[in-house]
């Protein structure tokens, strides 16, 4: 028996998240990747697994919404894209209900958006011309201290004796970071100090109204940033289920919530595009 199923589809610059939900706004299946030259092949490929992860066919969908940085690359998607400050509002007020912070940290850009108590969008802020403070400066930083980006939340959690950066510049800070490495400091105590500069870069572009909820592919593979952000606005931080998934999943309560759903082209094979 067919079941309805709707598409949420987020294409950063850095990767490709995809979620799919049903009628009940549940989760039934999700893909992440990176994002690659060919956004359109790799939203086609989360997505086929996404729906084998949902036992789901693509005749089944219903709707299906791109959102992000390559949202219009999406060649086999016909529906209206939506903003990603849209889809984490969305994403926001169907999971929680009171006044929130959402604060992403993305692959090229930090979002900071207030919603009220009635799921309202009151403000939004967004850092996007430096890449200080995000997914791409801590991946220049481990690269620098020749350490596997998956490695940086276990060591930072070793230090006892966090080293401070004074830049918040991605080259100055690599300065920084060899300036340590040269006077011995321990990798950990560094690592430590760069999860540091990106909570408080993050914390300073604006003020923390009720909840705060912390999203996004770093905050996904570093949870003691979360717990850093904590200490630091004095009160505990939200790590949701899903934290990389948050705007793929408002995506798709966009696609669920349309009227008139137009949903995918089924021609196009498996994995492929028609590009």
């Amino acid at each position: 028996m067919s079941t309805p199923v709707y598409v949420g589809l987020d294409i950063g610059s850095s990767r490709t998240k995809v979620a799919v939900i049903d009628a009940g706004r549940r989760v039934l299946g999700h893909a992440v990747r990176k994002s690659g030259t060919d956004f359109s092949a790799t939203a086609a490929v989360c997505l086929d697994e996404s729906l084998e992860m949902a036992g789901s066919r693509r005749d089944e969908i219903v709707n299906a919404i791109s959102t992000g940085y390559g949202r219009a690359n999406v060649a086999f998607v016909t529906a209206q894209s939506k903003t990603e400050i849209g889809c984490l509002s969305r994403w926001g007020r169907d999971r929680f209900h009171e006044a929130i912070t959402i604060i992403d940290i993305g692959g090229q850009d930090n979002k900071v958006i207030k919603l009220d108590r009635d799921g309202r969008r009151a403000s939004f802020k967004m850092n996007r011309k430096c890449a200080a403070g995000t997914g791409a400066f801590l991946e220049e930083m481990s690269l620098r201290l020749d350490i596997p980006l998956e490695a940086m939340d276990a060591l930072a959690r070793q230090s006892l004796e966090m080293v401070k950066l004074g830049s918040y510049c991605t080259v100055f800070s690599a300065t920084e970071v060899l300036e340590n490495i040269r006077h011995g400091k321990k990798v950990t105590d560094i690592v430590k100090g760069l999860f540091y500069s990106v909570v408080k870069r993050v914390l300073e572009m604006d003020s923390h109204a009720g909840r705060v909820v912390m999203t996004g592919g770093v905050v996904a593979h570093n949870p003691y940033i979360v717990e850093m952000a904590g200490e630091m606005v004095g009160r505990p931080v939200v790590l949701p289920e899903f934290p990389q998934l948050a705007g793929a999943v408002g995506a798709a309560l966009y696609a669920l919530n349309e009227t008139d759903p137009i949903g995918i082209r089924n021609d196009i094979p498996a994995g492929e595009t028609d590009g």
